[in-house]
């Protein structure tokens, strides 16, 4: 449980535990503790009320929290789907090269076509393994969906639930 401990003659604050001051600090790690507590816990971490300063403090944290999460699941969900593999993206892009168009009488760009993206078969979807009998014997041939599979699905779907609940102001944000 947390007190704040205001100083009105030096015009400081201080948060106290059993045992310990945390100088309001951002640097100090207690006191990033202390904001970690209240994001987690709310109001009932602290004796009396929390000050406005450190639920703002904390509000910043949790948003900056979400915002990195965000950007890193829309990250995620943007690569490749593993099942389904990739597509070669061929574009033409300038050398820097121009030579004289004879029929239009103007300079123009070399162009050559250049792999921008370069393509990723999809895995097989299943793969086949043995399986040991505890008591001894011969091993069996099992089918199960390739692990890679199950992987990019386990992410995806991990990556989509933090898209799903992150709040419109920090999709404002990472948007901005």
């Amino acid at each position: 449980m947390y007190i704040l401990i205001e100083d009105s003659m030096f015009n400081t604050k201080t948060i106290k535990t059993e045992n310990l001051f945390i100088p309001i600090d951002p640097d100090n790690m207690d006191y990033q503790k202390v904001l970690d507590d209240i994001i987690d816990q709310g109001a009932d971490c602290f004796e009396g009320d929390i000050a406005e300063d450190l639920q703002e403090a904390a509000d910043a944290k949790l948003f900056n929290r979400q915002l990195v999460a965000y950007t890193t699941s829309v990250e995620r969900l943007a690569r490749y789907i593993v099942a389904d593999g990739r597509e070669e993206v061929i574009e033409s892009q300038a050398t820097g090269e121009r030579v004289f168009n004879e029929e239009t009488l103007e300079m123009d760009d070399v162009m050559v076509d250049v792999a921008t993206v370069t393509a990723i078969d999809p895995v097989d979807a299943t793969i086949t393994r043995l399986v040991y009998p505890e008591e001894g014997g011969d091993p069996t041939e099992e089918t199960i969906e390739n692990p890679l599979i199950t992987q990019d699905n386990a992410e995806r779907a991990a990556a989509q639930a933090v898209v799903d609940a992150t709040p419109q102001p920090v999709i404002d944000e990472y948007n901005s």
